[in-house]
């Protein structure tokens, strides 16, 4: 399977790795690589996230990791990376709901 990230979701990884530069841009290059890392598992194994509550879809998956959700959903023949949003953020209150972006 061919893993594609939306341009949502690279903007996601990039505020995650802005907001932790504050503090390291080592640690925060690490934890972006180590999210990226994560997603690459899913070339293997696309349905090893759970489904999404908040969706209705059966193809919408997250994978967990740490605090983040990594919302993906399976297509035919790729797995399009969504969204990196923190664990404690409300879906419901987003403007549009990741799943429906594209």
């Amino acid at each position: 399977m061919k893993l594609e990230w939306t341009e949502p979701a690279l903007s996601d990884l990039e505020s995650i790795r802005d907001y932790i530069t504050k503090d390291s841009e080592y640690y925060a290059n690490r934890f972006v690589e180590r999210i990226i890392e994560a997603v690459e598992s899913l070339e293997k194994f696309p349905e090893m996230g759970r489904k999404v509550p908040e969706a209705e879809a059966e193809n919408t998956r997250e994978l967990l990791f740490q605090n983040y959700r990594i919302i993906y959903r399976v297509e035919t023949d790729s797995i399009l990376i969504l969204t990196v949003i923190h664990g404690a953020r409300d879906l419901s209150r987003k403007i549009y709901e990741p799943w429906d972006v594209i």
